[in-house]
């Protein structure tokens, strides 16, 4: 088995679509309409077939209550890991990223937060080199 795809619920799907490839450098993986319902999909320009991140929208009151709650405890909805967090904080900030954490150290790693302006903190992680 391996994870294919995992989903991170939005208040805006063309808000998100913007940030998470503008901002944060993913591409858009699959996107298509059946009336009122979109399928949106991002993945890393590294590995297009890998792991596929579905942009859902949180028009359900249950999503937008897992959504707020989950933002209100300051939990990050979705990690990301990578090899250069201070070069990628510099990028994403210079592509408009808000970050709520600068690059911070923790055990076993460096970890910045920021907020993907459609209801969810996003995580960023870079573990230590032993």
């Amino acid at each position: 088995m391996k994870i294919k795809l995992t989903s991170i619920y939005v208040d805006d799907q063309e808000k998100a679509l913007a940030f998470y490839t503008g901002v944060l450098g993913l591409a858009k993986k699959a996107d298509f309409s059946n009336g009122p319902f979109r399928w949106l999909t991002v993945a890393s320009p590294d590995e297009p077939e890998g792991t596929e991140l579905q942009l859902a929208l949180n028009n359900q009151p249950a999503a937008k209550a897992y959504q707020q709650a989950m933002f209100e405890q300051g939990q990050p909805a979705v990690m990301f890991f990578t090899d250069d967090i201070k070069g990628d904080h510099e990028r994403i900030k210079a592509r408009g990223g808000n970050f709520a954490m600068a690059p911070t150290e923790a055990t076993g790693s460096t970890i910045a937060k920021l907020n993907d302006g459609c209801g969810n903190l996003i995580q960023i992680t870079e573990l230590a080199r032993w």
